[in-house]
């Protein structure tokens, strides 16, 4: 097949490098990519989606796959099917789920969804009043998109009241934050669970726990993630399954009754309280890092199970996962996630030991080519990924490949899957 890439981060890195290495051989085609997505394909440059569209069927492209947010909530996937094109991922009215909170917190309460006690509001007052009813810790979210960024957990009221006046003032996060969601603070575990959809069926990928907060034992600033592991311990057969009967069941079911099916992934945000699964968000796309571990526990081909999914044909798949353990490491650049950093040249040591050999690699992401050389160019630069028949063994190794890799400034964590290890 030829295959087209939206997106350049790790995430369509990881989708590209688990679709090179199926038995059958693919065309893959990046936009844009990045630094080292050349190395598994193409990459092209047309930002405007018609123009996109019209590249695409002058190249015969079969199937493509949307990675990021925003071009799923601008609508990319409503174009390339008026050009009857097969494309992966929800509408752009599917995807306000992720585009506006307020959408999906009151889609939730619309269905019977578990989630946590909130309200809506583009009032100041309102969302004062509601503050001071609640216990702290108190959650403030913004409404739009804000690249992960957009939830405050405060500690007291003041702190909450604080939040609400910054995001409805537009300092925060500008038009994003124009109405907030404000609720209450679930103590529990949190997990991320992927569902593969086609509006109406279904299929369920390992659980994954990932790790926000840029410092060990989850301290300072949150990021765009900077580690995970999968399957989590913390997931039994009675969690799946209610998340199954109570989750995405009725939210397919609800979103075919707003006249916007789902198809594509739904990245769904579970705190465990008291095991009952409740929803924290939704995302329409998958995470990043948890792409990165999910892609290569696939032992269906990755191309399939998403050409099946834009199809409406995953009643026909029988997906199959590995029986092994993946850990990614985030290896971020200096100033990440306060500042940009200075671009620096990236060297990979010669690897001679057969374990990590064979049982790692790099999905790189935040990367610039020049003459033939890698440099990090900001961000989170690249993830260092092991497996392993448990998570200490695929830890251990995503580790021994961190000491790898080199480039000035360079930082990761030291903790990644400390809570299923404790």
């Amino acid at each position: 097949m030829n295959i087209l890439i939206l997106g350049s981060g790790g995430r369509e890195y990881s989708i590209g490098l688990a679709i090179s290495k199926e038995q059958e051989n693919h065309n893959l085609y990046f936009m844009p990519g990045n630094g080292a997505t050349e190395n598994l394909g193409k990459n092209i440059n047309i930002k405007d989606y018609n123009e996109l569209a019209q590249w695409a069927k002058s190249n015969s492209i079969d199937l493509t796959i949307v990675g990021p947010e925003a071009p799923l909530v601008d609508g990319v996937v409503d174009i390339f099917k008026a050009n009857d094109l097969t494309v992966f991922g929800p509408s752009r009215a599917a995807a306000q789920l992720e585009g506006s909170k307020v959408y999906m917190k009151n889609i939730l309460k619309k269905y019977n969804i578990p989630t946590a006690a909130f309200i809506e509001t583009s009032s100041k007052e309102e969302a004062y009043n509601f503050i001071d009813t609640m216990k702290e810790p108190i959650v403030v979210k913004a409404d739009g998109l804000c690249a992960g960024k957009g939830v405050i957990i405060a500690q007291t009221k003041d702190e909450a009241k604080k939040a609400v006046l910054d995001m409805l003032s537009g300092e925060s996060f500008g038009k994003a934050g124009t109405s907030v969601v404000i609720e209450e603070y679930l103590d529990g575990y949190e997990l991320s669970i992927f569902a593969i959809c086609d509006g109406k069926n279904y299929k369920i990928l390992p659980a994954a726990q990932d790790h926000k907060r840029v410092g060990d034992g989850d301290t300072g600033p949150n990021t765009g993630g900077m580690g995970a592991y999968a399957p989590t311990p913390l997931v039994n057969d009675e969690i799946y399954k209610k998340v199954e009967e109570k989750v995405i069941k009725p939210t397919l079911e609800g979103m075919q009754k707003e006249n916007a099916p789902f198809e594509g992934v739904l990245f769904i945000g579970v705190m465990v309280v008291g095991n009952e699964p409740i929803i924290l968000e939704y995302n329409v796309r998958f995470g990043d890092p948890e792409c990165e571990i999910l892609m290569p526990l696939l032992e269906t081909p990755v191309s399939e199970l998403f050409y099946k999914g834009a199809t409406k044909q995953l009643d026909k798949l029988d997906i199959k996962i590995k029986d092994e353990y993946a850990v990614a490491v985030v290896m971020a650049s200096e100033n990440y996630p306060y500042a940009s950093s200075k671009p620096a040249e990236i060297i990979v040591d010669d690897i001679i030991d057969e374990e990590i050999l064979n049982n790692t690699h790099i999905s790189y992401a935040g990367v610039s080519k020049e003459n033939d050389k890698l440099f990090a160019t900001g961000g989170r630069v690249l993830l260092c990924i092991g497996f392993g028949d448990s998570i200490k063994q695929a830890r251990d190794r995503a580790y021994k490949l961190c000491g790898q890799v080199h480039f000035a400034g360079k930082k990761c964590r030291t903790d990644i899957a400390y809570q299923a290890l404790k």
